[in-house]
């Protein structure tokens, strides 16, 4: 495959990867081909080249369950959806046609709903139904907790987090009929007590929204992501993959030359 990157970002995607394996973090894929409004989101043709990238390049994805007991080698990836957006059944659909896998991280109180929570400037997007989560589940992806209401869970007292976190993964639990062992922090909001009570809860991996390699500081419980968002090209992705870093702008680049 002829990859249309620049001559800089491409050789920085061959010769990178010195710090091993990756999670990406995604959001919503919003249909079409520009590029999308929220910045959280990206479009389904930019999704479709990211993949093909992936694949072109030799890169195996995996679920964030399999960082619980080992450290993945470079050119490993775990892709990750965050919220459980009811675009991303056609994500979903994009990654199975090309057999490759991500792990899903669902706000377990709003499934066949609505998002109900409220963030500056974000939509209010349908969430994935019941049927969909376990036709994912059923077509070989993970799917993991993302709380129960989608609170900082760092603000939650020790009642509320347990429910977050006990309540998200029983009803996921119940619903697929298998165990839910990965969690993904909302808003990456985590610290040494809300660790603490997700591994009581029974999470074996857990994610956050810290940059850089996913293994970086061994703690399988705070593994780290890249953020995609709607302006990543082609070439701004492959930077990414190459550096675990959401600052690859060119003045970034020149500002880490220095």
């Amino acid at each position: 495959m002829n990859l249309p990157l620049d001559p800089v970002s491409a050789r920085l995607l061959r010769h990178g990867h010195a710090g091993g394996s990756l999670a990406l973090m995604y959001h919503s894929v919003a249909p079409g081909k520009d590029r999308a409004d929220w910045r959280y989101a990206v479009s389904m043709q930019r999704f479709q080249a990211q993949l093909d990238l992936l694949q072109a390049e030799g890169w195996r994805t995996h679920h964030l369950a399999d960082m619980a007991d080992a450290v993945l080698p470079p050119r490993s990836v775990v892709i990750t959806f965050d919220d459980g957006y009811q675009d991303n059944f056609a994500a979903f659909e994009e990654l199975a046609k090309r057999g490759m896998t991500a792990s899903w991280f669902v706000v377990s109180r709003d499934i066949g709903g609505q998002a109900a929570w409220q963030d500056p400037g974000s939509p209010q997007l349908p969430m994935l139904t019941a049927a969909q989560v376990r036709g994912m589940h059923a077509g070989g992806m993970e799917i993991g907790a993302h709380s129960h209401a989608h609170r900082r869970l760092t603000e939650c007292d020790d009642a509320a987090l347990q429910i977050e976190l006990t309540h998200s993964k029983f009803t996921l639990e119940d619903l697929l009929n298998t165990s839910v062992t990965s969690l993904a922090y909302p808003y990456g909001a985590h610290d040494a007590r809300v660790v603490a009570a997700a591994r009581a809860a029974g999470s074996r991996t857990a994610c956050t929204t810290r940059s850089g390699w996913a293994h970086l500081g061994n703690d399988p419980l705070q593994i780290r992501r890249i953020s995609i968002y709607a302006n990543d090209n082609l070439n701004r992705f492959s930077r990414k993959l190459a550096l675990a870093d959401n600052n690859v702008s060119w003045a970034d680049l020149l500002r880490h030359g220095q």
